[in-house]
């Protein structure tokens, strides 16, 4: 399957936004973002007044480089969020967070979501007692999301458990770091996505 192989931090500098897909990286000074706020490119000083389509355009980039989902998926998620009741741009996030390898970041399985990613394509992670190496695997509530026994002497999964979670985990989710196991409680909701999105703008870019 294709996926971004290039510098990820080139991703946040294009977006002008921190994705958080260094981990910790992130929230200290040497973030690529901090030192440097233009975008990646010999043109990027360049003033440039953006279209209504390149508005659009950038907020739709911007949200699937943050989940790391290719076009087709991205366009898949969306086109099921149309589908269900609700506010289509907001079933649409709900989707993403729902995403096996989002659920482990959200956990603390991972400090970034390509780290969550490499976790459970790798086969650390566990729904339901069942081994789940998609990484796009959709979770619903009630699951309960664990590390495999064999993967609990990690050092990663050794400081969780002796430390407890880096980050909050939102009320959807409740972990056990003790135990190395968190379950969904509810489905995510609007106010629990932590980045800074106009989903709105990504429905109308696909609605033109």
């Amino acid at each position: 399957m294709a996926r971004y192989t290039g510098s990820v931090c080139r991703q946040c500098r294009r977006e002008g936004q921190k994705l958080f897909l260094k981990g910790d990286r992130c929230y200290t000074d040497k973030c690529a973002l901090t030192k440097r706020h233009t975008a990646p490119g010999m043109n990027a000083r360049a003033r440039r007044k953006q279209s209504e389509y390149g508005i659009q355009l950038r907020e739709k980039q911007k949200v699937r480089r943050a989940y790391g989902v290719l076009e087709s998926q991205f366009r898949k998620y969306y086109d099921k969020a149309t589908n269900m009741k609700g506010v289509t741009g907001e079933n649409m996030l709900s989707l993403l967070e729902l995403r096996l390898d989002n659920v482990a970041y959200r956990l603390n399985f991972g400090d970034s979501r390509p780290m969550a990613r490499q976790m459970v394509t790798h086969g650390h992670l566990l729904v339901n007692g069942k081994k789940v190496d998609i990484a796009s695997y959709s979770v619903k509530v009630g699951d309960v999301i664990s590390v495999r026994e064999k993967s609990r002497d990690l050092e990663y999964f050794k400081a969780l458990r002796e430390s407890g979670a880096a980050h909050a985990v939102p009320k959807w989710l409740e972990l056990d770091a003790d135990k190395l196991q968190g379950k969904v409680v509810a489905l995510p909701q609007r106010d629990d996505i932590d980045l800074t999105i106009e989903e709105h703008l990504i429905v109308e870019f696909y609605s033109r």
